[in-house]
Parts: C-alpha cells; structure tokens; sequence
C-alpha cells in the first residue's frame, strides 16, 4: 500500500518511524517548513524531515499530493488545515492520528489541556478527515492513564508509541472496508488552542494544585514562567506538599536549569514570595 504522511513534530516522527518500519510504501512527506529554533534563531528543519530524510522519502509540498498515485494520506500533527479536495485525492482519504478521546479536545494542544485539568485518563483516536477541524467519524480508539509526575513531553512519547502502534493496526480493517466508521457526538465536543508563550505566565493568584499541572503541561515549552528581578524565571519542575507549591527545578533567563537548591546558593536574595 502506497501512502503520503503529514506530519512535524518528535511526536509525529514517532509515527512515521513506526509506518516506515512496516510493510506501507511511504511515497513522500509533507511538513511544516524549516523554522528558527532556539536563542540564536537557528533555522532547523521539522522532526518529520530530518527522519524522512535519513530514509530518503522524498519531502514535497501540499498541492504537489496530485502528483502521487496513492492509496491513502496519513496526518498526525501536521499543524494546519488541509482543504477538502486535497483530504479526498487519496484511493480511500486521509485518515488523522489525533491524541486525544475525540470528540474531546479537538485542536493543537490536547495533551497540555488534559494535564492541566487534571484529567486521569486520555487515548488516541484514528479518525477520517474533513473539512472541518477533528470532526470527521471515527475508526478506532484506545484509552492511556496520564500518571501524576507525566508532563507534555512524557505523555506525549506515550501516546506517540500508542498511536502508531493503534494505526498500524487499523489501516487494513479501514481499507478493507471491515471497519465501521462511528459519526462523533458533536455536541459534546470541547476545543483547544495553539498555545503561545504568554499562555505559560504563571497567575500566583492559582492554587499549588493547578500551577503544578500548569509546570507539568508546559514542559518543555513554553514552560511555566514568572518574573524575578526583571527577568523570565521558568519554573521547570514543582510538586504540591500539604497544600503548597515546591519549586524543584528552574532556570532564569540566560542561565542554566538548576535545583532550587544550587538556584538558592548562587541567588542569596531568591524569596517565591516575590514572584509576580
């Protein structure tokens, strides 16, 4: 089966990984285009590109998909909105791999949310694509716990292995025409956003409980963050203690990530009671 794959981020590469250890031809990759990474604005190609590189799959543009004679097209964190006559050219669709228990948390950021709500469970949802965003019926799905240290790098390496190994699975009863696509109940559908760096400004007012999640949900980016001494003072790692938020790892601006320990010997002056 000849297949295209879209897709940008390490979470993306871990599906891609898994498809190009199977039997499916990969026929070519779309993905986001290089972007400046870092403090020194490096451009840096995607996870997606530098793998499907190392495989030499050919790396092409969205509207060059009429190209290909292919079978099916697979997304997973693509990072934009595909147009309806692009999602029908393959033989049987484009078919997503969405983490997340569809119909909730449609949108780019369904792992940050499910930790900072503080839910106990997630999933991986392999759905068809339409027109509209994560709102197309539904092939398969499987439940994961969300563990209580998990942050957004943890959980989503997890659900990553959990959806590629689901896709995998689903592909052939899908093509096949043996599994029955199920409509999604729209009504309860909840949504999410892209999130940007000021989403990580920590509110003090908040209880230790729901900054906690907050550290755990924005690692590692854009982190959990305050202000101290007119600098960004990321607060990278923190558990709640008799109802009290410990800060364990941070790092300021232009520093190293430190414990709160060495933070504490080398900023004689460091009191949490002054951050804002």
């Amino acid at each position: 089966m000849k297949v295209i794959y879209l897709g940008t981020p390490e979470f993306s590469a871990t599906i891609l990984e898994a498809l190009i250890s199977s039997d499916y031809e990969i026929a070519a990759v779309i993905t986001n285009p290089d972007a400046p990474v870092g403090r020194k604005q490096i451009l840096t190609p995607s996870p997606v590109k530098v793998l499907a590189e190392k495989n030499k799959i050919p790396v092409v543009q969205l509207d060059e998909i009429r190209n290909f004679d292919i079978d099916l097209a697979i997304v997973a964190a693509y990072g934009k909105i595909i147009p309806k006559n692009i999602l029908d050219i393959p033989h049987h669709g484009t078919i997503n791999v969405h983490p997340s228990l569809l119909p909730k948390y449609r949108g780019a950021s369904p792992i940050q949310n499910a930790i900072f709500n503080g839910d106990k469970k997630t999933g991986m949802t392999i759905m068809k694509l339409d027109e509209e965003m994560d709102h197309g019926p539904i092939l398969a799905q499987e439940e994961s716990p969300i563990a209580d240290n998990d942050t957004y790098e943890s959980l989503s390496q997890k659900l990553a292995l959990l959806g590629a190994e689901l896709l995998i699975k689903t592909i052939p009863g899908y093509v096949s025409g043996k599994i029955k696509l199920i409509e999604q109940n729209h009504a309860e559908a909840t949504y999410t956003k892209i999130i940007k760096k000021e989403d990580g400004k920590i509110n003090w007012s908040k209880s230790a409980e729901e900054i906690e999640r907050m550290v755990r949900a924005f690692y590692p980016w854009p982190a959990a963050w305050t202000i101290w001494e007119g600098k960004t003072l990321k607060i990278l790692e923190a558990e709640v203690r008799n109802g009290k938020l410990e800060i364990k790892k941070l790092q300021l601006e232009g520093g190293k990530i430190l414990s709160i320990k060495e933070f504490k010997n080398g900023h004689k002056n460091f009191n949490v009671a002054c951050l804002k």
